[in-house]
């Protein structure tokens, strides 16, 4: 069951790529450019080996990746930030992931 639920996750976010990716125009920030960021980087966090989260929601807007949630450690907390921070059109990151609460 959890082997599916990754199959998909990773199959939405390719989809959700691949239409954002088709609707840009190529010219400043919009629904579609932050849509594709946000499947960039929830796609980056959830193929890190490190980070073995389910907990955490990822929104964008103008480029600035807020990262909701929670995780188990301080150490899954800067990694998710990190993680984010290196995807392409991220601006900054809101690291608003709170540890221990899940």
């Amino acid at each position: 069951m959890n082997k599916l639920n990754r199959s998909l996750m990773v199959l939405a976010s390719v989809a959700l790529l691949g239409l954002a990716g088709c609707a840009t125009s190529g010219g400043g920030n919009n629904f579609f450019d932050d849509a594709m960021v946000t499947a960039r980087v929830k796609k980056a966090i959830f193929d890190d080996s490190s980070l073995k989260v389910t907990d955490i929601s990822v929104t964008t807007e103008g480029g600035v990746v807020a990262l909701d949630g929670s995780v188990k450690t301080r150490g899954e907390r800067v990694r998710a930030a990190e993680v984010a921070r290196k995807v392409e059109g991220v601006k900054r990151v809101n690291n608003l992931l709170k540890v221990g609460h899940q």
